[in-house]
């Protein structure tokens, strides 16, 4: 219905120039204005409330601008009937490369925010444990970061107070741009630079930011790398000394999700014959109560191989470390491994191992995980294995997507943002005035865009217009991405994803702000308006 009412209104724009009656549609093989437009070029499907031919100057012009704004604000209006919001599924999976369920025989899983995900209220509890441990045993700026290197201005933040963004530039030279060699550690650790990746960095970057908060707001003196040391080593403390692991195993109820949900996505994939298997960080006493609350005691029959304190990333590079057969309490044996077996838990190992004892290789194998780096990035670059990522701050960025409010704001920002490209050739006194208000309004908008999903910071996958880095290497590392591995239920186990084609910037002649500027890159397009 929505697609219906977009293509109607985009025909109902082509074939009447965006006015009056019906017109033919332009057999120009390009549009007059698609490059730098003077001042008197027209682009045949623009608004013709103004003359065709632009005014001569002064306040006539600059009443050419306002109108030429006032029929795009109709034209967007038009464009965005209600039932164009809701269109996102949250607890669909999105695809960035093409890959059939039918040919992948072996699923893998971690644990942690994987088979098992966590309520908020977990990240209390890691943050007021690590504080405790920080007390009792600095440039140092958290900020958003996009594909390109450059620091989102108005995201950059040194403990609770936002850095100004003449501050931030002048840090780095006097540019947004952060260097490669800053950025360049493969695991997410630059020498200067570290990468929060996954949804366990927020009680850390909450830390973080109180501590140094609370060492300016006293001019305490400190250096920046041992706080950042002191902080990252509270929060390990949190994991090793298993404070984590107790307040899950008391009262798992409150802090484990969807337990049967893992359950239903597990069974069902053995029921059609999938082998499985999981490979965690987390000691097997901590998994198997888990497991044992969201499966059942039996739940071992239904992985090939299990491997507790694999210690990733490094199980994926590190050949030395053997595999170490646990009994059922959880000692350790001196059993020499020649083969993995099912029901047998194993700890830390290799994965070089692991492929010469399963055999398992190749695009057969799917792996989902939550951390990109740890999870994810060696199993999809080194040893071509299909990969899905979990991020369960999707399900919420969805829901926000889908909202009439983001979308009146987004496709206004993008039909103003190529109206003020259209538009900058009238540099007159007032012309610039008119200019320097849609310029206004325009980081306006992408502020409330911002806001909707963060004051903050926004959305974890773009800054204002651009890739955030975070999304830069989801896409290179994962094949699918999801809210959480629920979503498998609603396809079939035999199901295709296919990636849509997203158009590079040279191959879209219906993206908004073209369609709502009149500049249509493709002559024939007008005869085309009817097809679907």
């Amino acid at each position: 219905m929505a697609g219906a009412g977009l293509r109607a209104a985009a025909r109902r724009w082509l074939l009447c120039g965006g006015h009056g009656g019906p017109r033919a549609a332009s057999s120009s093989p390009s549009c007059p204005g698609c490059g730098p437009p003077g001042p008197g070029a027209h682009c045949p499907g623009a608004p013709r409330s103004a003359p065709a031919q632009a005014p001569a100057g002064g306040a006539d012009l600059s009443a050419h601008l306002w109108a030429r704004y006032q029929d795009m604000r109709r034209l967007v209006h038009d464009l965005l009937p209600p039932e164009v919001c809701s269109l996102l599924n949250p607890a669909a999976i999105y695809a960035n490369n093409e890959i059939s369920l039918r040919d992948v025989e072996v699923y893998g899983f971690d644990y942690d925010y994987t088979l098992a995900q966590y309520a908020d209220a977990l990240h209390p509890e890691i943050f007021s444990a690590a504080r405790d441990i920080l007390i009792e045993h600095y440039k140092s700026l958290l900020m958003k970061i996009d594909a390109f290197h450059y620091v989102q201005l108005g995201t950059a933040y040194r403990g609770l107070q936002p850095v100004p963004d003449e501050e931030v530039i002048e840090l780095y030279g006097g540019t947004q741009h952060i260097p490669l060699y800053q950025m360049s550690g493969f695991y997410g650790k630059g020498p200067s630079i570290k990468q929060f990746m996954d949804i366990f960095s927020l009680p850390e970057m909450a830390l973080l930011s109180c501590v140094v908060d609370y060492f300016l707001g006293h001019s305490l003196e400190f250096d920046q790398a041992h706080l950042y040391k002191d902080v990252t080593d509270a929060i390990r403390d949190v994991h090793v000394k298993g404070l984590m692991y107790q307040w899950i195993e008391q009262d798992m109820e409150k802090y484990i999700l969807r337990g049967d949900e893992t359950f239903a996505v597990l069974s069902r994939l053995v029921a059609h014959g999938k082998q499985l298997f999981l490979i965690t960080n987390s000691p097997f006493s901590f998994v198997d109560k888990g497991m044992r609350h969201m499966v059942g005691p039996d739940w071992r029959q239904l992985f090939d191989v299990v491997i507790v304190q694999a210690d990733k990333p490094s199980f994926f590079t590190d050949r030395r470390k053997p595999f170490r057969k646990l009994d059922e309490k959880g000692s350790l044996q001196w059993d020499r491994i020649t083969r993995l077996e099912k029901g047998k838990i194993y700890r830390q190992g290799n994965l070089f191992d692991f492929l010469r004892l399963t055999e398992w290789r190749g695009p057969r194998v799917l792996y989902f995980g939550d951390h990109l780096y740890s999870d994810l990035a060696d199993l999809m670059l080194r040893h071509g294995w299909r990969t899905g990522a979990i991020i369960p701050e999707l399900e919420r960025e969805i829901r926000i997507i889908n909202t009439e409010q983001y979308m009146h704001s987004l496709t206004w920002q993008q039909a103003l943002t190529g109206l003020l490209e259209r538009m900058q050739t009238y540099q007159d006194a007032e012309c610039r005035q008119v200019l320097a208000a849609w310029m206004k309004e325009r980081q306006e908008l992408r502020c409330i865009t911002k806001a909707l999903f963060n004051a903050q910071f926004g959305s974890i996958f773009r800054t204002f217009h651009n890739p955030t880095y975070f999304s830069r290497r989801l896409v290179r590392f994962s094949d699918l991405y999801m809210a959480s591995l629920s979503c498998l239920l609603n396809y079939r186990v035999d199901f295709t994803f296919y990636p849509r084609r997203t158009p590079l910037q040279h191959e879209a002649p219906l993206w908004m702000d073209q369609l709502c500027t009149g500049c249509m890159k493709t002559p024939f397009l007008g005869d085309m308006a009817h097809i679907r």
